[in-house]
């Protein structure tokens, strides 16, 4: 279906058009995965395989796409509504593990000690600190194994990730494990062999998202209040730890009211400021949910930025 066009200001019609964007992403029944491999003990910590469907690129083995999931972090929000993109994306010749992790649930404790202050009653909680972030660094380790495994037709080498919002917020993250302060638990002596990053309306300045309220305080949710979101956040937001080195492309769009296109734009704001060139492609009169809905012009968008990438 054809992206609706909102008018800039117009925040009545925005949210309108938002709402039925999201009900289009949702609507399409989930694809089941070609295979599913653990990558720890908890329920959570799997991966979902899919193998190459389509013609794909310039010949040889497939590239792999790697593909975290949105959601705010939050419990409700599992890799299943992002299975119809990853089987598009198998469809267009790419290799797909979809990463689940856990997230925050009501009343788990979200972000640690005091890290679920004002996330208000009846709110599922916005990640967990440090399970969220051990899980994604645990699943990028195993992937390579994993991978000549599941998707033996895959070529492990040429890697592409791509997140939505809190995904392409964790899909940042993990590209630059290599420059996290030296006592983090996640820190690679290198840069993790990746041919880029593809972050679809991320989450990529928690400074500017804190300001925004994005997700409705998702950030602070995940990372606690005050002094403890200060101590954290080295440690966690992508837009303190650049440059990468990583080819990486910010997909947004300027219509999208859950993550506003300032956070994108604040994010690559601070690449060229640390020496790096951050592509943004900006798509006009599209929200937040046509990114990853295989029945919106914008998804297929997303896939030539990551076949750019990728062949």
């Amino acid at each position: 279906m054809p992206d609706a066009a909102v008018e800039p200001g117009n925040a009545a019609a925005r949210a309108a058009a938002e709402a039925a964007e999201e009900k289009s992403a949702f609507s399409h029944p989930a694809v089941e995965p070609d295979s599913t491999a653990s990558y720890g003990d908890h329920p959570d910590q799997v991966i979902d395989f899919y193998v190459p469907r389509g013609p794909g690129g310039p010949g040889g083995a497939a590239p792999v796409v790697v593909v975290l999931h949105g959601g705010s972090w939050r419990a409700p929000y599992d890799r299943r509504h992002v299975s119809p993109f990853a089987g598009f994306l198998a469809r267009r010749g790419f290799a797909v593990a979809s990463v689940e992790y856990r997230r925050g649930a009501e009343g788990d404790g979200g972000a640690g000690e005091g890290g679920g202050r004002g996330a208000g009653e009846g709110r599922p909680l916005a990640g967990r600190w440090p399970d969220t972030f051990d899980d994604v660094a645990a699943a990028l380790d195993a992937l390579p194994a994993l991978v000549r495994r599941h998707l033996p037709q895959a070529d492990a080498r040429r890697v592409v990730l791509a997140g939505h919002s809190a995904g392409g917020h964790l899909a940042l993250w993990a590209a630059a494990r290599h420059l996290l302060p030296a006592d983090a638990p996640w820190r690679v002596d290198r840069p993790v062999p990746l041919r880029g990053v593809v972050a679809l309306a991320p989450i990529a300045d928690f400074g500017v998202a804190v300001d925004l309220d994005v997700c409705g305080g998702a950030v602070r949710q995940l990372m606690g209040e005050g002094a403890l979101f200060a101590e954290r956040r080295p440690y966690a937001d992508p837009s303190l730890l650049l440059p990468t080195g990583i080819a990486t492309t910010l997909v947004q769009g300027r219509a999208d009211v859950d993550v506003p296109q300032a956070v994108a734009e604040a994010y690559a704001d601070a690449a060229a400021k640390a020496g790096e060139v951050v592509g943004v492609t900006l798509l006009e009169g599209v929200g937040h949910y046509p990114l990853i809905d295989p029945a919106a012009d914008a998804c297929a968008v997303v896939a030539e930025e990551i076949a750019q990438l990728a062949w």
